[in-house]
């Protein structure tokens, strides 16, 4: 497995926000978003360490860290990728440090542009999943059928720079009933949207079930520092 880096930190978005997590990011990605900040993870030339899955789930269970973020580039691209959340989920019974736990809870950021559904059947990790909005340039590639295959346990993420991409993911939120399977995100585009306006747009649009996140890495360390 191509692996571009490992970091622990906190969760930069979604509901464990804030949270320690072991990071393991790999390489390459099928889409090229607008506004990608980890273009440099899918560049040809981006070093990576050929990792087995035994070997990242050993690193992991090492940490004493109980959230895993699996990220990309796109990682369920990764061949083995079923393997690790096979060695992933049986981590938990193996750990020794001073912070045991029962099992890790591993969770999987993807694009939205792959399949979900031959990860759900089992070890089926928390998806933390984009829909790509008009200005990403890449919402062809979009699967809505990756939407039946949410629960609440998982987060759809709406990365939003202007009204054109607020308006179409309040459309997709009314006409597949998204708030009622699963949690739904809006998060600006970085330097594009100030989130006053998003916020403004939840209320006039009674978004009750829609939460606003900020990308909190970004906040606490420069926008570009990579490995936190």
């Amino acid at each position: 497995m191509k692996v571009v880096e490992k970091f622990v930190s906190i969760n930069g978005e979604g509901p464990r926000a804030g949270e320690l997590s072991v990071f393991v990011r790999f390489k390459g990605c099928n889409l090229s978003c607008s506004y990608c900040d980890t273009r440099w993870a899918c560049e040809d030339d981006c070093p990576y360490k050929d990792e087995s899955p035994e070997d990242i789930a050993d690193h992991v269970k090492k940490l004493g860290v109980r959230n895993v973020t699996i990220t990309g580039g796109e990682p369920l691209l990764q061949p083995d990728i079923d393997k690790l959340l096979t060695c992933l989920a049986d981590n938990g019974e193996e750990v020794t440090t001073k912070q045991s736990y029962d099992s890790l809870c591993v969770e999987i950021e993807t694009n939205g542009s792959v399949d979900i559904s031959p990860f759900t059947k089992s070890h089926r990790p928390f998806f933390t999943m984009d829909y790509k909005l008009p200005s990403s340039g890449c919402e062809e590639s979009m699967l809505i059928s990756n939407f039946d295959h949410l629960n609440m346990d998982d987060t759809l993420k709406f990365v939003c720079a202007g009204d054109e991409d607020l308006n179409r993911a309040k459309q997709l939120i009314k006409d597949y009933r998204l708030t009622e399977k699963c949690k739904v995100y809006f998060s600006p585009v970085y330097g594009s949207i100030e989130p006053a306006r998003i916020v403004d747009f939840m209320i006039q649009n009674h978004l009750n079930d829609v939460r606003l996140q900020l990308q909190m890495h970004k906040i606490i360390w420069h926008p570009d520092k990579r490995g936190v």
